[in-house]
């Protein structure tokens, strides 16, 4: 492994975000995504049930929800995007999801601005409004499958190969303070 693949696995502040091998980003993501997912779901349903206003409103504020949420991961993501060296592919990678990332948080935001005086109105989700959502989750899903190439193809933030082999290994295997990983033993 290179400096710079080292160097984009270790985090600029654990605290901040998340320990050698479990950083907080992923774990963030989790919230405007299945919020935004979910609003989206409650907008078809109110075009399927008779508790219209209802649906509407909870779809107003799981776009709340999913905003905040994706500052917060957006937070943590940043630091994970400063250890990755400039000039190469990962970091290209990283923000084009980033910049993706922030489209799609605008998105959602101005979905939020234009149903919010809109929220207890009578009747299904507007087709505007949720054609804007789907617009936003699509825009989500491209960004999260450039995520995912950050974390499986370019191991960003993930634990060096020899660490992630203690999994696989029959006794324990130790990583010393520098996180100098000691060679596993192979299964038999």
């Amino acid at each position: 492994m290179n400096g710079a693949q080292q160097q984009a696995k270790q985090p600029v502040s654990a605290m901040l975000a998340g320990p050698y091998g479990h950083p907080y980003h992923p774990i963030l993501v989790t919230i405007p995504i299945g919020a935004w997912v979910c609003s989206l779901i409650f907008d078809v349903a109110s075009h399927l049930s008779h508790h219209e206003a209802a649906l509407r409103t909870g779809a107003l504020w799981l776009i709340a929800i999913g905003v905040f949420g994706a500052v917060a991961a957006a937070g943590v993501g940043v630091l994970d995007l400063l250890v990755i060296p400039a000039g190469t592919p990962a970091r290209r990678t990283g923000l084009l999801h980033a910049g993706l990332n922030v489209a799609v948080t605008v998105t959602f935001a101005a979905n939020f601005a234009w149903r919010s005086g809109l929220a207890g109105g009578a009747g299904p989700t507007p087709p505007g409004q949720l054609v804007l959502s789907a617009v936003g989750l699509l825009g989500l899903t491209a960004s999260g499958y450039l995520g995912g190439k950050l974390a499986y193809r370019y191991g960003v933030r993930v634990a060096a190969e020899i660490v992630q082999a203690e999994g696989f290994t029959t006794t324990a295997t130790t990583v010393d303070r520098d996180r100098t990983p000691t060679p596993p033993t192979p299964l038999a």
